[in-house]
């Protein structure tokens, strides 16, 4: 079967195409029958180097049974060669089988969420639970903590304050016994 299509050429980063007639099962920049015109993407699409093609050639070869790409049909209706109708894939935007069995999941994890909320009980009690909670907890601590921690804060406070002035009575009395 024979194709007319695009066959690359140019440098790494800068493309440069030519549109020829090759047969469908040779390579894409491999042997060709006839080039029948250039197309240069680097180009502004206004500028008429863009795409050259030889509109005769086309022709003669389209009529022979030669079938072209869907990018050089764009081309061709560009320059009015032939004619080019947008495809029409009605699936293109559907998602593949594994997108659908998350979409499922999280469907059932939403709903179970939203039951689970439904069973819950009502916010009001819920915080009242907790702050009743709290309360005890509070009341728990303050009954334990202040057995202990003023005896241990006073005996630290006071111990210090009967050895500083003991300490210093018998200095003041040694100087006194002395003389």
């Amino acid at each position: 079967m024979l194709k007319i299509r695009l066959s690359r050429g140019g440098t790494k980063k800068r493309p440069y195409y030519s549109v020829v007639v090759a047969d469908s099962h040779s390579p894409r920049d491999g042997r060709f029958i006839e080039k029948v015109g250039t197309y240069n993407p680097l180009l502004k699409k206004d500028d008429e180097k863009r795409v050259v093609l030889k509109g005769e050639r086309i022709t003669e070869w389209l009529g022979k049974g030669a079938q072209a790409t869907e990018r050089v049909s764009r081309l061709l209706a560009a320059k009015g060669l032939a004619k080019w109708e947008h495809g029409s894939n009605p699936k293109k935007g559907e998602p593949h089988a594994k997108a659908k069995e998350r979409v499922t999941e999280r469907a059932e994890r939403a709903a179970a969420l939203a039951e689970a909320l439904a069973n819950a009980p009502p916010e009001e009690e819920v915080v009242e639970e907790v702050v009743a909670e709290e309360a005890a907890l509070v009341e728990a601590v303050a009954e334990e903590a202040p057995a202990e921690e003023p005896v241990a804060e006073e005996s630290a406070v006071e111990a210090p304050a009967e050895d500083a002035p003991a300490e210093e009575a018998p200095a003041a009395e040694a100087p006194a016994e002395e003389a």
